[in-house]
């Protein structure tokens, strides 16, 4: 399994060999197993023989704002950011932990935490594609309190997101909700005909749906043209 991210020049300046090994698992562990691993699995993996190397790690890697504590809550250290810098998506789902341990093409159908949502097929993230409507198939997700009875999950194309952390391939569950704000990431759909995956933002009467890439533009429609379609809730990604 590979989880050593890309780093850029500016951030192996940045960070450590040894803060870049403890924030990669750290990612891991969550993505994972849902929890942060213990000071003491931190040891064995950066082979360090005291907590007090990982009090320093941690230490400098909250004060540079990769992680940050959780009040009230054991193994309470999260990550922010990627080590790339780019922010971290706290509601990632591991793909993999919804498919039977024999079979990883097969959906595990008797956990009670599961519901099934239609997948609508991709939608980009950069160019705007055809609006999606249809869909032939059910999907398995954990039930997640900000799912609303009408969602649906679409496969992300493109790369106009990646800088919230959200990667071509990605799976993002939408719930279809009208209650939206400036900066939620959501599925537009443009004059009735194309979908694309953006940050909504509103100001006087104008829509900007914006990127997180500083390799795309933003695009600036009247309200007449956009239709909300739902915001984003969560994110699954499969790990090999």
């Amino acid at each position: 399994m590979e989880y050593i991210r890309t780093k850029s020049e500016h951030e192996e300046i940045m960070l450590t060999n040894k803060q870049n090994q403890l924030l990669n698992f750290l990612i891991l562990r969550i993505e994972q197993d849902g929890v942060s691993p213990s000071y003491e699995e931190i040891c064995l993996e950066l082979n360090l023989k005291s907590k007090s190397g990982i009090h320093r790690i941690v230490k400098a890697l909250e004060e540079r704002g990769y992680i940050e504590h959780l009040e009230n809550k054991a193994r309470a250290i999260a990550p922010t950011k990627y080590p790339n810098g780019q922010p971290y998506i706290s509601n990632v789902i591991d793909i993999n932990k919804l498919l039977h341990p024999k079979d990883r093409d097969i959906i595990e159908t008797s956990n009670d935490d599961i519901k099934k949502i239609p997948m609508l097929g991709k939608i980009a993230a950069g160019t705007p594609i055809a609006a999606i409507s249809n869909y032939d198939k059910l999907i398995e997700v954990p039930k997640n309190h900000l799912l609303s009875e009408e969602s649906f999950a679409l496969t992300v194309e493109g790369d106009s997101m990646i800088d919230e952390g959200i990667f071509d391939g990605d799976t993002v569950l939408i719930s279809k909700i009208t209650n939206i704000n400036n900066g939620d990431i959501v599925v537009a759909l443009i004059d009735k005909e194309e979908a694309t995956l953006k940050k909504f933002r509103k100001k006087g009467d104008s829509i900007a749906l914006e990127p997180a890439n500083k390799h795309y533009k933003t695009q600036i429609y009247g309200p007449d043209r956009v239709t909300i379609q739902g915001k984003m809730c969560a994110l699954m990604r499969k790990y090999f």
